[in-house]
Formats: C-alpha cells, sequence, structure tokens
C-alpha cells in the first residue's frame, strides 16, 4: 500500500488536527506560544530598524566607496587617532592609515552592498609589511564571507563588520550629544 505525497500530507494533516482539537488546553497552549513569538518578532525588527535609523548607517549606505573612507577618517579622528587617507590609487588596498601614540594600524574600506570576501584580507595582510603596520582592519558597511573571515583570522586582520560599524557610529552620536548639551 503506497501513498502519493498528496495523500500523506492530507493523513499528516488529519492526524495533526485531531491532536490539535482533541485538547482545548493543547491548542490555546500552542496559539499562546506561537502569537507570543510573533509579537516578540515583531518586537524585535522594530528594535532593530530603530536601531538603523539611530546609527545612519542607512545613509553610509548610499556613500560611494570614497566618500565612505572620508566618512571612516572623520568618525576614526573623533575617537582620538591621527588618520591620513590614501591617494585614490597605487595604495595596495590600504585606504586609510591610522596611527595612535602606540601603533600604526592599515584599513581597507569596503562600502558594500553584498558580503566582503577574500580579496580585501588578501589585500591588506600583504600591505602590512610594505606599511611597517601593527595592525590591519578591513572596515565594511556590510558583513564578511566566511573563507575571508578564515583568512583574517590566520593573517591576524581585524574584520569591522556591519554591526561594530553601527556601535561605532552611535556611539560617536551620544559623545556628539553629550558634547552639544555641555
Amino acid at each position: 500500500m503506497e501513498f502519493g505525497f498528496l495523500e500523506s500530507f492530507e493523513m499528516g494533516f488529519d492526524l495533526f488536527w485531531s491532536m490539535l482539537t482533541a485538547d482545548p488546553a493543547l491548542t490555546i497552549a500552542l496559539a499562546a506560544v506561537f502569537g507570543g513569538l510573533y509579537v516578540f518578532a515583531i518586537i524585535v525588527n522594530m528594535l532593530r530598524e530603530q536601531k538603523l535609523k539611530k546609527s545612519c548607517i542607512l545613509e553610509v549606505d548610499q556613500m560611494s566607496g570614497r566618500k565612505f573612507e572620508e566618512y571612516l577618517q572623520i568618525l576614526m579622528k573623533s575617537k582620538g587617532y591621527y588618520i591620513k587617507l590614501t591617494p585614490a590609487s597605487g595604495d595596495y588596498g590600504v585606504d586609510l592609515i591610522i596611527a595612535s601614540k602606540t601603533k600604526k594600524i592599515i584599513v581597507q574600506a569596503k562600502r558594500y552592498k553584498n558580503n566582503v570576501g577574500i580579496k580585501s584580507v588578501q589585500e591588506i595582510a600583504s600591505a602590512k609589511s610594505l606599511y611597517k603596520a601593527d595592525e590591519c582592519w578591513v572596515i565594511t558597511n556590510s558583513h564578511f564571507t566566511e573563507p575571508a573571515k578564515k583568512l583574517a583570522i590566520s593573517n591576524k586582520v581585524r574584520l569591522i563588520d556591519r554591526e561594530e560599524l553601527m556601535g561605532w557610529m552611535l556611539e560617536q552620536k551620544k559623545t556628539d550629544q553629550r558634547r552639544d548639551t555641555a
């Protein structure tokens, strides 16, 4: 006795429905659980959207690559670093040079719609000795592919993704607001 997909689906649905309606308390409990999960998902989504709006990451998403580099220069300068923007070409993949009292960091900035891949990690890692840098970073408004993450770990490249960048932006906004009200 073989059943086709449709017959099997009907039997499964009938079994599920009979279990669900056999005990009204179970039905109410399941409805409450799924309703609660739905409300929770809506709240999480609203909070995420609010964070996106507050951070101004949506504006960053519209920038050109060069404007993104200039924005990062201003953002990092406000964090207390000395920043140098490299020329648009011939920079060996280095867009920013960040200096503090104790270290020199080279940065590749990637304003992307898609995930940043392995090429960016390769470029910044290979430029580290040329620039005599202590650290190398790739900063993006997006995320990184798994191969990029693996290569970054083995080459000690710090990856700053969308969430961390948004955190920096929100932190800066709070600092600016405190400064304005003082």
